[in-house]
């Protein structure tokens, strides 16, 4: 099998403008990857089926990942007037602007936003996996890549796992729609940011960790109700 820098290289000369990025992996596996650009993923995955070498005719794995918002402290250097206490012409001490360099931190906030990544085999030459990674803008109005299923049918079923337990939309699926959770289902169980309820109105006998969870809310929501609330109850 050609490197990942090899096959970076062929699809930059097969699909223009695709939009590769050679992600490395420092760990001991040194299991390198590609990030792809979303709008050209669909012509960059034919390209990877279809090639005579590369021929990687079997996915066998999509998984999600949620990189959440996060913040980054920089140092910067910035001039700034101070003011010091010099020496004067007649020797006696004066205080004059003087600009200076000094560093500051500065704190910033990086956007989030949702990775699918794709485990690329060939059966007819015998090699992979290749790992190709596809983000969206951001994890919340803009979370929409398109689907690799028309490529790739072992796709189908696990990009609908994606989007129930991470919310990637992926444009173009055949049956786009919830796989683990049930239609009414809230939010997204595999992000990092998920908060499990206090109990779920499947569970008609709450027990354990659920039936404790119930309990505190209930707890939580005595503590907070006012007296006027509790004399209006009892009315």
């Amino acid at each position: 099998m050609k490197t990942v820098e090899e096959i970076k290289a062929a699809i930059e000369a097969a699909v223009p403008g695709a939009g590769v990025e050679f992600v490395s992996n420092p760990s001991a596996s040194a299991q390198h990857s590609l990030r792809i650009a979303p709008q050209s993923a669909v012509a960059v995955a034919k390209f990877l089926r279809d090639d005579a070498d590369l021929a990687f005719d079997f996915l066998s794995n999509v998984t999600g990942v949620d990189w959440p918002d996060k913040e980054i402290a920089e140092k910067v250097k910035v001039m700034r007037w101070v003011t010091k206490t010099v020496d004067g012409p007649d020797g006696q001490k004066v205080d004059q602007p003087v600009e200076e360099t000094v560093e500051e931190t500065r704190k910033r906030i990086e956007s989030g936003c949702l990775e699918v990544v794709y485990h690329l085999y060939s059966v007819g030459k015998k090699h992979g996996p290749l790992v190709l990674r596809m983000r969206t803008v951001n994890r919340t109005d803009q979370v929409d890549l398109p689907s690799l299923t028309p490529v790739w049918r072992s796709a189908e079923l696990q990009e609908r796992e994606v989007f129930d337990l991470y919310g990637v939309v992926f444009g173009g699926h055949p049956d786009l729609r919830r796989l683990l959770m049930w239609d009414g289902f809230k939010d997204h169980p595999m992000r990092r940011d998920y908060v499990e309820p206090d109990d779920f109105e499947y569970e008609p006998t709450p027990h354990d960790e659920v039936l404790k969870r119930a309990q505190e809310r209930e707890n939580r929501e005595q503590r907070t109700e006012g007296p006027r609330d509790r004399g209006l109850a009892a009315g």
